[in-house]
């Protein structure tokens, strides 16, 4: 079973991580949040579930508004040729969470077998906090990108913190 929003927050409590979450409507892309925006401090942010052929798989987390070319993606992040959007059963066997619910905090539910390399933007990393999903896309859940690493190490995961948007490479130069 994939842990719930209350297997999270405790999850969050073990690990001495504060967050605040605040419940909305359900929203599906990037564009139906426009308003949690103004309501909720911090960066907020986009997840993409990406395959490459060899059938890796990597959650690449980004904010809302960066530019991810997913034809050149594959050569930042070491995916093995480009990559692909895996599909709704693969998102539910593996992160067990539904399309439109994509975050990093599903990586809570990939801690035995660590199928997922998660990919953090670097721009996005530069917020101080940050906004996802708890593991539903109806409620709104902010968290310090220091306590999202280690949130995402306590999972057994070796975040790779990379320039993946085009936002990033720019501020690398």
């Amino acid at each position: 079973m994939p842990a719930t929003r209350d297997d999270l927050m405790a999850c969050f409590r073990d690990l001495g991580i504060e967050v605040s979450t605040v419940d909305h409507q359900p929203v599906f892309t990037v564009a139906e949040s426009g308003d949690l925006h103004d309501r909720i401090p911090g960066g907020h942010t986009k997840n993409l579930f990406v395959k490459d052929k060899k059938g890796r798989l990597f959650l690449i987390v980004a904010l809302h508004d960066a530019e991810i070319d997913l034809k050149k993606v594959h050569q930042v992040i070491g995916a093995q040729g480009r990559v692909s959007f895996g599909n709704a059963d693969l998102l539910m066997d593996v992160l067990g969470v539904e399309p439109g619910s994509v975050t990093p905090f599903s990586l809570i539910n990939d801690r035995d077998t660590l199928r997922v390399t998660p990919v953090f933007d670097a721009a996005m990393m530069q917020h101080e906090v940050l906004n996802y999903h708890p593991l539903k896309n109806d409620a709104t859940t902010s968290i310090t990108a220091q306590d999202l690493l280690k949130f995402a190490r306590a999972c057994g995961h070796d975040v790779q913190v990379l320039a993946v948007s085009e936002q990033a490479k720019a501020a690398a130069l």
